[in-house]
């Protein structure tokens, strides 16, 4: 038994951002309006240069920083790299009493506005999926590729039902914002390949305490505000950009039969590729091959 001071959590956190600044990153915080504020991690002003410019998304749990380690040391050398924390998520906030999606792609593209980056590719991966398709929705002349990983964009009110049922849970926060070690325990089971689930309790309880406690109440505010997955058929059209498809064959929160209707709901500008023995976190389970398949797609070599 660990000390109650102690926390792997935090030693890792330390870890993670050490890793991000050694590529070169520096984290900034930014008022994007008189609103909202965004933390971000990004090249420092003095070292932009002429490298295309590339933004990572991260999913609903943790800040971004947990989610992209993998790629960012990957992708570094080659592309400016931007990850925000959406907001509420890490030290992003805001006054608006908005909470959608479609604000959380307004405020990354305001972010992008603000730091002068013109044009840009972006990732997401699972709600951050939702938030990377707004974005190519909303921004045609300044989101050059989007790439959504392991994403139910076309997220039907059954699709939601049936996760609960697979979830052997009631309420979809229950599951998207574990308060106890037996519900994370479930999170990881349904998300990863990694056997997380047989870590202690005491393990969950400190992720928890570190990462999933801070605006516990505007997150629940999140998850109902969302604008897809509302109706009985997909709330989405084609996107004009070259769009990639990436999806794990093992994925329990949003099965792969999604990615394949997802491709011919966003036309024919969309290219799937599934990552074999992956789960809902390809960048996590298998990020050598998902940040090939990535980079080859945004070279224009895929």
């Amino acid at each position: 038994m660990f000390p109650n001071f102690f926390s792997l959590v935090s030693l890792y956190g330390t870890y993670l951002r050490r890793c991000f600044t050694a590529t070169g990153l520096s984290s900034q915080t930014i008022n994007i309006d008189n609103e909202t504020t965004i933390h971000f991690w990004g090249p420092k002003e003095t070292t932009q240069n002429q490298k295309p410019s590339l933004v990572f998304i991260h999913g609903f749990g943790p800040m971004a920083i947990w989610q992209w380690g993998q790629q960012v040391k990957f992708f570094s050398p080659h592309f400016n790299v931007y990850v925000p924390d959406l907001i509420f998520f890490g030290d992003s906030t805001t006054k608006s009493p908005e909470r959608s999606e479609v604000f959380q792609a307004v405020s990354v593209g305001k972010l992008m506005e603000t730091l002068g980056v013109q044009k840009y590719h972006v990732v997401g991966t699972s709600y951050g999926g939702f938030v990377a398709y707004q974005m190519a929705k909303m921004f045609r002349e300044r989101v050059e590729k989007a790439v959504i990983a392991s994403s139910g964009v076309n997220l039907r009110r059954r699709d939601n039902e049936a996760l609960l049922k697979r979830a052997k849970l009631e309420k979809i926060e229950e599951l998207m914002l574990p308060a106890t070690a037996e519900q994370l325990r479930t999170l990881m089971l349904l998300s990863a390949n990694k056997r997380f689930n047989i870590l202690p309790d005491f393990f969950f309880n400190d992720f928890i305490h570190k990462l999933y406690s801070e605006n516990r109440m505007e997150k629940l505010e999140l998850l109902k505000g969302l604008t897809l997955g509302r109706e009985d058929t997909p709330n989405i059209s084609p996107l004009q950009q070259e769009v990639l498809i990436v999806w794990g064959d093992r994925d329990q929160i949003f099965p792969i039969e999604m990615a394949t209707e997802l491709k011919e709901l966003l036309g024919e500008k969309a290219r799937l590729e599934v990552i074999e023995n992956t789960s809902h976190v390809p960048q996590i389970d298998c990020s050598g091959q998902f940040n090939n398949i990535v980079k080859k797609f945004l070279s224009g070599s895929l």
